[in-house]
């Protein structure tokens, strides 16, 4: 099994990037072409996050004996997903290297890192892909993120659009990203027995990461999204005075958090 994993992969590798440089044949809306180059990454993020989240839950539901035999049980493009999600995140992970800094993007490397640790166990062995597959679920999650990201980067916040793909973002963080941490979490703790040591050790890693930047995720969007758009009772004209801070004639200056990086 390993070697056509492998040989998928590979694909995959070369595929996300080729899809990343078609998209600069294709307009960038206008207050996004300043940074072209992300609007390209977080598209192409979509695609891979719609394709593997859409195609986990349906195979899932499907074929829920993936579900209850994480280990063993899998059908034969299960794991040629599982592939194609690892070749993305190792494609991602060198585009990140190439055009950041690394002080902007370590959180996501770091995240990267521990997803092809993990996924790349069930290429290389053909097991786990179960597992994998609920793991591959977050991707529902994480294609909200990245619509949400592309609404701030054209400059679409506040809007109806946005509102909406942030209670989405909301909703599906606890649905498909809370939920299936716990599951696994809970799975891997009532089968450690039988699952190899170092395999635990780095499944717990794994899911303690994700999970700890989950919770922060959800945290980071309500403060961002729904607390700050909240609308406020006025406020008395003097309070209002002494809390807006000015800077010669330039007028008042203001913080704007909407560009806080949130892509999964």
């Amino acid at each position: 099994m390993a070697p056509p994993g492998l040989l998928v992969t590979g694909a995959s590798f070369l595929t996300f990037p080729g899809l990343h440089w078609g998209l600069r044949l294709l307009p960038t809306p206008g207050p996004a072409a300043r940074d072209g180059w992300r609007w390209r990454n977080l598209c192409v993020s979509l695609v891979h996050s719609l394709l593997s989240g859409i195609a986990a839950l349906l195979g899932l539901i499907l074929h829920p004996q993936m579900a209850a035999d994480p280990i063993q049980s899998h059908l034969r493009w299960a794991l040629v997903l599982v592939a194609v999600s690892v070749g993305y995140f190792l494609a991602d992970g060198a585009d990140l290297l190439w055009n950041q800094r690394l002080g902007k993007t370590w959180d996501l490397l770091c995240h990267h890192l521990v997803v092809v640790s993990c996924l790349s166990t069930a290429v290389l062995s053909g097991q786990y892909v179960g597992f994998s597959m609920v793991s591959l679920l977050l991707e529902l999650n994480s294609a909200c993120l990245h619509l949400r990201k592309l609404l701030l980067l054209s400059r679409q916040a506040p809007s109806l659009a946005f509102s909406v793909t942030s209670w989405a973002s909301l909703a599906t963080l606890a649905l498909f990203r809370l939920v299936p941490l716990g599951w696994m979490s809970l799975w891997l703790l009532q089968q450690c027995h039988q699952v190899p040591l170092a395999l635990v050790i780095l499944g717990g890693v794994g899911l303690a990461t994700v999970g700890v930047m989950s919770i922060v995720l959800g945290i980071r969007i309500l403060v961002s999204d729904v607390l700050r758009f909240r609308p406020h009772p006025s406020i008395p004209r003097h309070e209002k005075t002494r809390r807006t801070r000015t800077r010669g004639d330039d007028g008042p200056v203001t913080r704007d958090s909407s560009t806080i990086n949130l892509k999964d």
